[in-house]
């Protein structure tokens, strides 16, 4: 969401960033709907003391038994124009909030240009990739042997799911338990233990609705099932005014993901790059604007140091203005590097939204006692994909002989050095 009194002072930059994203300037449109949103609201305030002051007069004319037929239908056809004021008021509030609800996050200025991830810029790699004396293989074939099975979870949930068994399932949990220890034992976050169904206050507010509906699952009842653990933690700040002096707040939880996947078909269809349901560690912060920008880069750091922990190679991405989210005015992705696929892969994407969700939340700070309340920033990233981070170990540490090499961050967790093929 935007704040219109921005919007109308920084039309050109609004649409500029609309451009940048390959979209088509709006400025106008929506400044042409204020505008008439605020001649209704003028006339409708005429109307609403054009009332009252008839109001008084009929009442005194009445006490003092002076004729009031005259009055009396005057009042009767203001009161009919202040209601049709308010009906149309808030037709044309509501059409100007639903279009606003539309557009994405203005980009911040050093976003780089491009249409799409082919202009997306590296800015650092870190680690050697591994250099093997035989071919290795993708995981889903190397994870056949190790108790990865899709062909059960197929039968039980159709595609696009996976069943871990023994090995695998633990090598997952101890992943997460890794993760969680290393974010609140040394990175300061805060654990939750979330619902994993929220409403669509939360999911507005997040803004996975109403532009994203398509890839998220819904209840009979109406909750959705969460597509990411950023939408019930950013939603716990909804509707709250903060203190200063609490911000930053950082927290993470573990938990299932739920997503359609609605736009990736052909995407990805083997093994567990893209799934409907998968398990991530999520951070998200919440800052003052002045914050945000170093928090935006203590939240990559902070995922980066998970993948240096388990000596797995990758490097940082600064997405281009086509390829950042709807929400996002900036996003770091961090790709790990598969060895299966002989490529740098997603593993996590960090993202600084500015205001724009806290505006959808009214979520707010108070910079000072007495002092009026501001938005807060909102901030999110995974730290890191489960599944992927699994994926990227099997691939990096397999051995000629089809065992797995863990790396030793992950020993106590896991209570051994390598994972075995089984019979």
């Amino acid at each position: 969401m935007f704040d219109l009194k921005w919007l109308r002072e920084n039309s050109a930059a609004f649409d500029a960033s609309l451009q940048r994203r390959g979209a088509a300037p709006a400025a106008a449109d929506v400044l042409a709907l204020d505008a008439e949103r605020r001649r209704i609201e003028t006339e409708l305030q005429e109307s609403q003391s054009a009332r009252n002051r008839l109001s008084r007069e009929f009442g005194q004319a009445r006490a003092k038994g002076q004729p009031v037929d005259q009055l009396q239908a005057e009042l009767g056809q203001l009161k009919d124009a202040v209601k049709a004021g308010e009906e149309q008021l808030a037709a044309v509030a509501a059409e100007l909030e639903a279009k606003l609800t539309t557009y994405p996050n203005v980009l911040q200025p050093d976003v780089p240009e491009g249409a799409d991830e082919t202009a997306n810029v590296e800015l650092r790699r870190v680690g050697t990739p591994r250099q093997f004396n035989f071919q290795p293989l993708a995981h889903d074939e190397l994870g056949a042997r190790l108790g990865m099975d899709f062909a059960t979870a197929a039968k039980l949930s159709g595609a696009r799911f996976v069943l871990l068994r023994g090995q695998m399932a633990r090598l997952e949990r101890a992943l997460a338990a890794f993760m969680l220890d290393l974010q609140t034992g040394e990175h300061g976050y805060t654990e939750i233990a979330p619902p994993l169904m929220v409403g669509e206050k939360a999911l507005f507010g997040t803004n996975q609705l109403p532009k994203f509906a398509d890839d998220l699952f819904f209840t009979t009842t109406g909750l959705g099932l969460i597509p990411t653990a950023e939408v019930p933690l950013t939603n716990t700040v909804g509707g709250e005014i903060l203190d200063a002096g609490d911000l930053p707040l950082r927290m993470t939880a573990h938990t299932p993901c739920f997503r359609s996947e609605a736009g990736s078909a052909g995407r990805d269809t083997k093994g567990m790059i893209r799934q409907h349901q998968f398990n991530k560690v999520e951070l998200v912060s919440i800052t003052t604007p002045e914050q945000s920008a170093a928090e935006h880069e203590r939240m990559t750091a902070c995922a980066e140091e998970v993948l240096k922990r388990l000596g797995l190679p990758y490097r940082v991405m600064l997405l281009c203005a086509g390829d950042t989210g709807f929400g996002a005015s900036k996003t770091y992705d961090i790709e790990v590097w598969l060895p299966g696929q002989g490529n740098y892969r997603e593993i996590s994407s960090c993202s600084n939204c500015l205001d724009f969700q806290a505006r959808r939340m009214n979520a707010r700070y108070r910079p000072a006692p007495g002092e009026k309340p501001r938005f807060v920033h909102t901030l999110n990233g995974s730290g890191l994909a489960v599944g992927r981070t699994l994926v990227a170990i099997l691939e990096n540490g397999q051995e000629a002989d089809g065992s797995v090499t863990l790396p030793p961050a992950l020993h106590r967790y896991f209570g051994q050095e390598r994972l075995l093929p089984v019979a």
